[in-house]
């Protein structure tokens, strides 16, 4: 008799753990292993790599904000919240029309740039908070501006190999800039819209190989198996050369190497933001020994570019869809007859 009383205590014990651990595990919106956040009636979490925030709700949502990464731009924007940004560095590399607009008639201040950022101006707009990617060498930067009583917020989305993942941080946006509804919905029509296209893809009669990226000195630097570009291309039905590959990183080879794997590929993409084929040989005039050279497609991200603006790196970043669309466009153009492509460009 003891004994069934010990067991069925032990299981009410058991089932009490499990449950508070599964609520526990609930209360947090897990995004990767990256980035995650919860809030309550009080306050606002947020797990951003090794950084930790607890935001006072009283505080939200913030009205005025300054970003020092233009990627950061495409999850405000997609938000229609550009009216929010008070500050921006680097504006020459701000590729968003209605942003661009209030930077010229002095809306939005220029608060300088990676090498050397305007403290001085960061404090005197009076921010709710500033977002940016965290680099260690501003360390400095981030504790005076703390000092002064500002929250600097890290966000690295450059982290994220999976493309809708990094379409998911609009829920952050959404969470601190008072658009939680819409940025549920955005995310929601992203995410279909890129079920759909990926479905599309698998329809396709063939699944050409393809190369990436270009050489940086003397070296090439592929994508690993497992970057966002792998996924995207995997996701378009086509064979990326070094699909096997385990890492998350750019992987360093060889001229010789990637030419060898390369032998077969029908597209190259990413090729950088060249202008012509012939332009491209000025970087390393070996390309010509590469059969996708002369008889494949290449495609540079130049699709939408503005001066030193590029797209590809501000709403490309958010538009996951978007971006696997124009991959689908290159390797399978009769799945979508009537799209022109966005963000990718063919290089001739």
């Amino acid at each position: 008799m003891k004994c069934k009383i010990l067991f069925f205590i032990l299981l009410f014990v058991l089932n009490s753990c499990k449950k508070e651990s599964n609520d526990t595990s609930e209360d947090w919106h897990d995004i990767s292993e990256n980035v995650r956040f919860k809030d309550d009636t009080n306050t606002f979490e947020l797990q951003s790599g090794k950084f930790k925030y607890t935001i006072p709700q009283s505080k939200l949502p913030f009205q005025k904000v300054i970003l020092l990464n233009a990627s950061l731009v495409g999850y405000v924007s997609e938000l229609g919240l550009d009216n929010k940004i008070t500050g921006i560095s680097s504006p020459e590399y701000v590729f968003s029309p209605v942003l661009n607009a209030r930077i010229s008639n002095g809306s939005v201040h220029n608060i300088g740039n990676e090498q050397k950022y305007d403290v001085e101006k960061i404090i005197a707009a009076k921010p709710d908070a500033v977002f940016t990617n965290y680099i260690s060498s501003f360390d400095n930067t981030y504790g005076l501006l703390r000092k002064n009583g500002i929250e600097i917020i890290f966000l690295d989305e450059y982290l994220e190999q999976d493309p809708l993942r990094k379409a998911e941080y609009l829920l952050v946006f959404g969470k601190l800039l008072g658009a939680e509804k819409q940025a549920a919905e955005r995310l929601g029509s992203i995410r279909a819209a890129y079920d759909s296209l990926k479905n599309l893809a698998k329809k396709a009669q063939s699944s050409p190989k393809v190369l990436a990226n270009e050489m940086y000195g003397n070296q090439w630097f592929l994508p690993g198996g497992k970057t966002s570009l792998a996924k995207l291309i995997k996701d378009a039905n086509a064979q990326y050369i070094i699909a096997q590959n385990t890492d998350s990183k750019a992987i360093p080879m060889s001229f010789e190497e990637v030419m060898s794997r390369a032998e077969k590929a029908e597209f190259w993409v990413n090729v950088g933001n060249h202008r012509t084929k012939k332009e491209l040989l000025s970087i390393n005039p070996n390309y010509t020994q590469m059969p996708v050279y002369h008889s494949g497609k290449l495609y540079t991200v130049s699709g939408r570019e503005r001066g030193r603006a590029n797209d590809f790196f501000e709403s490309g970043v958010v538009r996951a869809d978007i971006v696997l669309k124009d991959y689908i466009k290159i390797f399978h153009p009769e799945l979508l007859p009537e799209y022109e492509l966005t963000y990718l460009k063919e290089l001739k």
